[in-house]
């Protein structure tokens, strides 16, 4: 998981913190173009989007429009969304292609049903876990924004998020506020094993559910760190076993230690003495 020091979503609300000064590094930086391009490609090859047809598109959090030049090379025809009137404004001075809407993802994306063909959203959701006001409260912002983004995607359709999650509580917060919506998927992650290269993908289908992408790296991943977390509508619940704690059962351990591989830490490898409860000694 990414550190929780340094993180920008921890100095100020987006709109602040993206200001006139941090917008021009969205522009003049070679190295966050580089990346943003890098993260924007791939989350466009997990749209699965038909060869040769161009789609209409939303970029969430779009801010200097570096994903939309992406798109726009791609062929595709794009509106972005931002909070920030300072990023908007740097990508109007450098005259991307697409339309920019101002607008708080918290509070749900205002378009038709069905308008676009798919949606990418480059370093923006995690954004949405924080409560910069008395009033927000980050799991009802959450469902805002996904019960409207899958409002107005056509059925079919995906939506790909790279994101930088702080912990597995950020991660189950999200996933299940995008399940309540509607949305099926899960999460992809690339090269799991590598501090700086891993990067997660949330992947979400909108109305069929689709099969979820293969990370890169996967080749050279342990094979008991999956790169790929799945999840449904469906809540999975313990048997309710008489007599034992289900905290302490082997179901629950397992549970957690495929949780813990998910989040790419080490965990031992199971064996037939997994869950096993010792014998008392005196």
């Amino acid at each position: 998981m990414a550190s929780s020091c340094r993180r920008p979503e921890h100095s100020a609300p987006p709109d602040v913190f993206y200001n006139e000064e941090e917008a021009k590094k969205y522009s003049q930086n070679s190295r966050m173009i580089e990346i943003q391009t890098q993260m924007s490609e791939r989350a466009v090859e997990l749209l699965n989007l038909p060869e040769g047809q161009p789609c209409f598109l939303l970029d969430v959090g779009c801010g200097s429009g570096l994903s939309g030049d992406y798109l726009s090379e791609e062929g595709h025809y794009w509106v972005g969304v931002d909070i920030s009137t300072a990023m908007l404004d740097v990508a109007l001075d450098r005259e991307v292609e697409g339309d920019l809407l101002l607008g708080d993802m918290g509070q749900g994306m205002p378009f038709r049903p069905g308008t676009f063909d798919g949606c990418i959203s480059i370093s923006a959701l995690q954004w949405l876990c924080n409560a910069d006001k008395r009033s927000h409260s980050p799991p009802k912002r959450l469902f805002s924004f996904f019960s409207t983004l899958y409002s107005c995607l056509s059925r079919g359709s995906r939506a790909v998020f790279q994101l930088y999650p702080e912990n597995s509580e950020q991660l189950e917060l999200i996933t299940t506020q995008a399940m309540r919506a509607g949305f099926s998927g899960g999460m992809v992650v690339d090269y799991p094993n590598s501090s700086k290269a891993k990067k997660f993908f949330l992947c979400l289908f909108s109305g069929v559910a689709g099969v979820l992408p293969k990370g890169l790296g996967s080749e050279t991943s342990d094979r008991n760190v999956p790169n790929q977390v799945q999840f449904s509508g469906q809540r999975c619940r313990f048997k309710n076993m008489k007599g034992k704690s289900l905290k302490k059962g082997r179901d629950w351990i397992m549970e957690k230690k495929e949780r813990r591989r998910r989040q790419g830490r080490e965990v031992r490898a199971d064996t037939k003495y997994t869950g096993r409860q010792r014998r008392p000694h005196f």
